[in-house]
Formats: C-alpha cells, sequence, structure tokens
C-alpha cells in the first residue's frame, strides 16, 4: 500500500505510455470507419478521459458507460448542433447538463458515475463543437459520435486489463465508499449543490462574454471556466487550479509558437507533436497540474496552428481568453455561495480516522486497509494547494490546514503495517478516537493528529512475538 519513491515517475510512465496506445488504437480505428479531422480529435479526447476517471476498472463501470455513453453522445451531439445555430439556446442546455452532472453527487456513489458519463461528452464538445465528417465515411455522419466513444471505451479497457494481466500495472481494488451521508441543512445547500450552482453562474458569465467580445473563439473561455471549476474542492483548489492553468498555458503558448514555426504547417509533424505534448502531459501530470495545463495548451495550440491564421495572432488570443475564463471561475467559486476548502478537508480527515478506527476494531472479524489506502490518496490528491498556501501564509497564520495533511500522511505505512499484522493496539485505538473527536475544534486537530502519529511510531518500534509463537506465555508458576 505504501508508495515508493521510485513509483513517483515510474507508475505514470507506464499509465501515460497504455493511455497512448489506447489512444493510437482508436485513432486507427476512427480512421478507418470516419476519416477526418474531427473523429481523431473526438477519439483522443475522449481516450485520455475515460483514461482518468477509471470507468473501465470494473465490469459494472465498463457496462454503465457501454450503455450510457451512446445516450449521452447523442445528446451531446444534439447540444452542438444548438450551439452552432441557435448559441444562446445551446449555451442554456449545456449549462443546464454540466449542472445535472454536478448536482448528481449528493446521490451517492452510482449517481457520481452517472454525472461522470455525463459530463465526458459534454467536455469534449468543447474541444470538437462539430464533428465534421470527411467523404468515403463508413457510417452516417450522425452516428460518428456514438462509435468513437464505444471504441474508445473499448481500446481503453484492452490496454488497461492487459497491463494489469501482465502486471505493468496494479490490479484495481474497489474499496467501499468511506463518505458519510451529508445531512441535510435548512440554512445551505450541501456542498454538491452549491458547486453546481458555482458552475452554472460561471458559464452563464462564461457564455455571455464569449459571445459578445470573442465570436469565433468563445469555447477557450467557457473551456477554461469547466476546467478550474469542475471537480473543485473548495474556492482554494480552484483558485491553485486557476494560477496553474493560467501558468500552464502561458508557458504553453511560448512553446507552440516555437514548434508551429518548426513544423510548419506539415499536417504529419505537427500530429507526431501533439501525440508527444499529450504523452508527456499523462505522464507528468501527478506531478502537478501546471504540467497538464503546459502540454494540453501546446497541443491544443499545434492543433489549431494548421488553420490558416497566423499562429502567433491565434496564440495570444488564446491566452487572453484562457486568463478571462480563469478568472470567471475563480470569481464563481469565490463569492457564489463558496465552498471552504478547510472543510472538505477535515471531511476527508473524519473519513480516514474512521476507516482507521474500522481497520483496527477488534469486534470486527475481517479487516484490511484497503479503505484505509484509499481515504488517504483522496487526501494526498488535495494536499498541493494547501501546501502552496503554507508557503504563501506560514509568517501571519498560525493554523495551517496543509500541517494536518502531512502528519496524517506521515501515518500511512506504519498504520497500514498495524492493520496488515490484524494488531488492534489500545493506545493507538484512543488516539484516533481523540483525533476524531477533534475535527470539531480546528486548533485541537494538529495536536491530536500529532499524538496519533507518536502512538503509532511508538507501537512500530514495540517488540512483537516472534512469527508463529502467539500471545506470550505465563510463567510456570502460575500455570494451572
Amino acid at each position: 500500500m505504501a508508495r515508493s519513491g521510485a513509483s513517483v515517475l515510474t507508475r505514470p510512465l507506464l499509465e501515460a505510455v497504455v493511455t497512448m496506445l489506447a489512444v493510437l488504437a482508436t485513432l486507427r480505428c476512427t480512421q478507418l470507419i470516419a476519416p477526418g479531422g474531427g473523429p481523431a480529435v473526438l477519439a483522443v479526447v475522449l481516450c485520455l478521459s475515460l483514461s482518468r476517471s477509471h470507468m473501465d476498472r470494473d465490469l459494472r463501470g465498463r457496462l454503465e458507460a457501454a450503455v450510457a455513453l451512446p445516450l449521452v453522445g447523442f445528446v451531446a451531439m444534439g447540444v452542438g448542433v444548438l450551439l452552432r445555430q441557435t448559441p444562446w439556446l445551446g449555451a442554456a442546455v449545456f449549462t443546464a447538463g454540466m449542472f445535472l452532472s454536478i448536482w448528481l453527487r449528493r446521490f451517492g456513489s452510482m449517481a457520481r458515475r452517472a454525472g461522470r458519463l455525463i459530463a465526458l461528452p459534454f467536455i469534449a464538445l468543447l474541444t470538437v463543437p462539430h464533428v465534421r465528417v470527411a467523404a468515403g465515411s463508413a457510417i452516417p455522419a450522425v452516428l460518428v459520435p456514438v462509435a468513437v466513444a464505444l471504441l474508445s471505451l473499448l481500446w481503453v479497457t484492452v490496454f488497461h486489463q492487459l497491463a494489469r494481466y501482465l502486471r505493468l500495472l496494479p490490479p484495481v481494488i474497489l474499496a467501499p465508499s468511506t463518505a458519510a451521508p451529508v445531512p441535510p441543512s435548512s440554512m445551505r445547500p450541501t456542498a454538491s449543490t452549491r458547486m453546481a450552482i458555482q458552475m452554472v453562474v460561471a458559464l452563464a458569465l462564461s457564455f455571455v462574454v464569449g459571445y459578445l467580445c470573442f465570436a469565433e473563439r468563445w469555447a477557450w473561455i467557457v473551456l477554461t471556466t469547466v476546467i478550474v471549476n469542475i471537480g473543485n474542492r473548495g474556492r482554494l483548489d480552484v483558485a491553485y487550479k486557476s494560477g496553474l492553468r493560467v501558468l500552464g498555458a502561458a508557458a504553453g503558448t511560448v512553446m507552440a509558437m516555437s514548434l508551429s514555426f518548426h513544423a510548419a504547417g506539415d499536417p504529419v509533424a505537427t500530429g507526431l507533436w501533439i501525440l508527444a505534448a499529450l504523452f508527456f502531459g499523462v505522464w507528468l501530470r501527478p506531478l502537478g497540474y501546471a504540467w497538464w495545463a503546459l502540454f494540453v495548451t501546446l497541443a491544443l495550440a499545434l492543433l489549431q496552428s494548421l488553420q490558416p491564421v497566423p499562429p502567433s495572432l491565434l496564440l495570444w488570443q488564446r491566452l487572453v481568453e484562457i486568463v478571462i475564463g480563469a478568472v470567471i471561475g475563480l470569481a464563481s467559486a469565490w463569492f457564489v455561495l463558496p465552498v471552504r476548502s478547510s472543510d472538505v478537508l477535515r471531511r476527508r480527515l473524519a473519513d480516514a480516522l474512521a476507516a482507521m478506527s474500522e481497520a483496527m476494531d477488534p469486534s470486527i472479524p475481517e479487516r484490511t486497509p484497503v479503505r484505509v489506502a484509499d481515504a488517504l490518496d483522496q487526501i494526498r490528491d488535495m494536499a498541493a494547494p494547501f501546501r502552496t498556501s503554507r508557503r504563501l501564509t506560514r509568517r501571519f497564520r498560525s493554523m495551517q490546514p496543509a500541517d494536518w495533511i502531512d502528519t496524517l500522511l506521515a501515518c500511512r505505512a506504519t498504520a497500514i503495517d498495524v492493520i496488515v499484522r490484524g494488531e488492534t493496539p489500545g493506545r493507538v485505538r484512543q488516539a484516533i478516537g481523540a483525533a476524531r473527536k477533534s475535527l470539531r475544534e480546528p486548533e485541537a486537530l494538529l495536536p491530536a493528529l500529532q499524538r496519533l502519529r507518536e502512538a503509532l511510531d511508538t507501537d512500530a518500534q514495540s517488540p512483537k512475538p516472534m512469527e508463529g509463537t502467539g500471545p506470550a506465555s505465563p510463567p510456570a508458576s502460575t500455570a494451572v
């Protein structure tokens, strides 16, 4: 369960290779049945999104995606037609679809999966607003998005399963959800509802600004707004992603200007550069969102450099639009029913501590570290914005949520080791209980987590009975 230092780059590299193999296979099949740039771009976008969402990781997820993707693809295709022919109506329907994909999160894991399936074609729609099929297509144009979606799911599943069979990727271990039901509130909407409303406001502003000021390139503003707001974990997370999105886009713009001049409009050379950029983006994304923003911006910029417009003009205009979209997304998350990132973090901490408590409960016969590892992974994924905030505010803020994250993550190896050995040390269980009680008092949370870490370290250093000897026997003089 513990991650070694070597896996920081090795495992993402293997995942990037598997993803790009799925992309190439899907591209080849797509070009055979539906030649043209539009289907090819749609194939790449769906493969990247499906690989990251891991909808193929179990049979149920694959069946759900196979049934739902074609249906949602038809709807998204209809929305694309509306965006082209009646833009304002299309914008309203698109906004409603994104609202639904986020709002569904409140109804449990199945609804969350449905929300991801809804969002996937809608996000792809911003990259490929209209799938133009070249002459010689083997299927009607109306069926192309559906066929591409199913091909993407097929090849992503095939290559992921093959990589797991060859042990290039670890097997999928499905952990039960650790999230507790959200209690209803008469004062404010739940977090998922607030985030859905934030998305509606941000998209409404993005479409208005895009249609009125950037009629030909509105999609860049809307796409950036969606990227920085969807899946957000509070306003600090949106601020962090907005900043990295702009920095990565600026770096990608500079690189794209150089590469576009070298490619000189050659479609083959440009296509190879695009695939290389996507590979590095997928590989380096775990190291920081800025890498993903940089290489995706580079890939999209190279794609549009094939248009009969001066590349430098397009690239700088695109950077301005990305900045506008990031500002709109950040403003919506910060001022429209804001969700505090520290509250989201404390919810995740509560889930992790509850999983630890259950895994060390002697009354439970079967105890595994799966839920603990999954909950700690979710906390780790939230760490970057808090650590950045700590670097910027350490001089005038004494309480730093990043310290909560670092302290609990430092318990990972020893906690999992205790669970694997089947032990239920009383001192550790008491420390877990104290940490759970302190979640309502942020000032007391860090000391409680530090005591939990000390208890785990003490238990790890204490001598253990030799394997097979069982508990220590009583002295001979007292034996009956």
